[in-house]
């Protein structure tokens, strides 16, 4: 039996399109999730389906057995009443169960700020798998550090429905560079494909330019026929109440903040300048056709 690539955090943005990827390279895939149903249409696929919590690294450890390659992240708990806590158990759960299935590559998913030590919100419990995951001597270790998700965007159209604006606390002419979750999945796949690799390194991926939030409501509102679309950066204390009310627990609503404090300071940045090898190909223009159009009109 080939050994297969296990891929953490399957069902979302990054993971499903790595699993897509692999599958059709033709690769046997074991997918984590911790819903069942929702990994279905994977398994349907041919992926091998694994139900579990990334915080067991009993189940870790068996998921991880006899792996190829694993893509590894801390998925997002929009509940976790501690939520640097919910992130540490997971990265100890990884580090655990990478450690005792002896995995020779391992892929993360990490960000942009994670070189930092402190006021970077939930980035922060990237800055510590990071660092975990020194301990990992015997595998090849490549940790991706994204830009900002374009499709983060999508989180606003509720806003724009009933505002008619478009807002988050981030400054509007805070330069941030924005990436589609698809470039981030793809680039993850290549690198679980590619030969084996030794040591570890870091990789940026940095979408095709940096933007502002007042160019991206720009782009944005010409996608959904509202060129006139503005941007409003919003008090804290008002998305501190959008976000409670959307059901984030007060540790992740603080943590987001500080992320949000962290962009506005421009401290949230590569340590690189951009290259060929960090900027990856979708424009947002793309991304608003393809994903945010049908999304914003979907929910009319």
């Amino acid at each position: 039996m080939l050994s297969p690539y296990t891929i953490c955090g399957a069902t979302g943005n990054v993971g499903s399109r790595i699993v897509e990827s692999l599958l059709a390279a033709g690769k046997p895939v074991r997918v984590i999730g911790r819903d069942r149903v929702r990994l279905g249409p994977l398994a349907a696929k041919g992926a091998e389906p694994m139900p579990g919590d990334l915080e067991d690294p009993t189940f870790l450890e068996n998921a991880f057995t006899g792996a190829r390659a694993v893509f590894a992240l801390i998925p997002p708990k929009p509940d976790a009443t501690n939520h640097q806590g919910y992130q540490n158990r997971v990265g100890d759960a990884l580090l655990s169960a990478l450690s005792k299935a002896h995995v020779p590559r391992v892929v993360t998913l990490s960000s942009v700020g994670a070189h930092l030590s402190e006021g970077t919100g939930p980035i922060l419990g990237l800055h510590e798998l990071e660092s975990k995951f020194e301990r990992l001597k015997d595998a090849g270790v490549v940790h991706l550090r994204p830009g900002y998700f374009m499709e983060e965007h999508l989180h606003g159209i509720p806003v724009i429905r009933g505002n008619g604006v478009y807002g988050s606390p981030i400054r509007p002419d805070a330069p941030i560079p924005m990436v589609a979750t698809k470039d981030i999945g793809e680039e993850a796949a290549r690198l679980l494909l590619a030969e084996p690799f030794t040591g570890h390194a870091v990789r940026y991926l940095l979408g095709p330019r940096d933007l502002t939030m007042t160019e991206a409501t720009r782009i944005l509102g010409e996608a959904i026929g509202n060129p006139g679309l503005r941007y409003v950066q919003f008090p804290e204390e008002d998305a501190r109440k959008a976000m409670s009310g959307m059901g984030m627990s007060e540790s992740v609503v603080e943590a987001l903040l500080e992320m949000f404090r962290g962009f506005n300071a421009g401290k949230i940045r590569p340590t690189r300048e951009r290259s060929a090898e960090n900027t990856t190909p979708t424009t947002l223009e793309e991304f608003a056709r393809a994903i945010f159009t049908p999304a914003y009109r979907a929910a009319a």
